[in-house]
């Protein structure tokens, strides 16, 4: 639809999909009709150096969306660097659970984006998860007893992307990046890259988009990709 001309802000939401992805080839598992699963055609001409972080700018408009459905729980909602929405359980402890997933892609001529395609997939509704992702992911019913709207959640996304996302295309993450640190799910955990060639302690998102792990030796990386898991301490 991108290539055929479809509009600036064109939305496709489906029921249910046969082969959704995250990133990495990630499968995403998504029962018929109890979800939100939508892609979002956004046409912002912008370096593409901007485009990686703006999967943190979507990620603040998902957590603020499921924050505001989950209503008194909503301090448990963060964004986990790069591109996901988790929710930390009741008691404050160290595991969380992933409720949402964002992956933006692009298309690039010469040294300009012509269009983003924001993929996202927000577990609403589902109470049953498969074996294996009970403990790694939930939704925003098994969380709160108030039963989430899915048109509103979704309108409530499309506002924040709306709101947010052109101005951090063109000028940055600075204006949004104090709100990444207060949700930083990462924030003051003990991180480890999937290579194990970073270890350290999360202390927060710079205005690049960069994880900043803090080291043993006191040294701050600047993680600007890859995969970074929460070690068992």
């Amino acid at each position: 639809a991108a290539r055929q001309g479809a509009p600036h802000g064109a939305v496709w939401v489906a029921e249910t999909q046969s082969r959704g992805r995250g990133r990495q080839g990630r499968s995403w598992v998504s029962p018929p009709g109890e979800n939100l699963l939508f892609s979002v055609l956004l046409r912002i001409s912008c370096a593409p150096q901007r485009v990686p972080p703006l999967s943190l700018v979507c990620g603040l408009a998902v957590r603020d969306a499921v924050a505001k459905a989950m209503g008194e729980s909503a301090g448990r909602v963060l964004v986990k660097w790069p591109n996901d929405v988790v929710i930390a359980p009741p008691s404050g402890g160290p595991s969380f659970r992933k409720v949402a997933g964002i992956l933006v892609e692009s298309a690039v001529t010469g040294s300009r984006v012509e269009h983003l395609i924001v993929g996202i997939g927000v577990n609403v509704h589902t109470r049953e998860l498969p074996e294996g992702l009970e403990a790694i992911a939930t939704s925003i019913a098994r969380e709160t007893s108030r039963p989430p709207d899915r048109a509103e959640v979704l309108v409530d996304i499309l506002e924040g992307l709306d709101r947010e996302l052109e101005p951090a295309a063109h000028r940055g993450l600075g204006s949004v990046v104090a709100r990444l640190s207060s949700h930083d799910a990462l924030s003051g955990r003990m991180l480890e890259s999937d290579d194990g060639s970073v270890t350290g302690t999360g202390c927060g998102i710079d205005v690049d988009g960069r994880l900043l792990v803090r080291r043993s030796d006191g040294v701050v990386v600047k993680v600007a990709s890859g995969e970074m898991r929460v070690r068992a301490v």
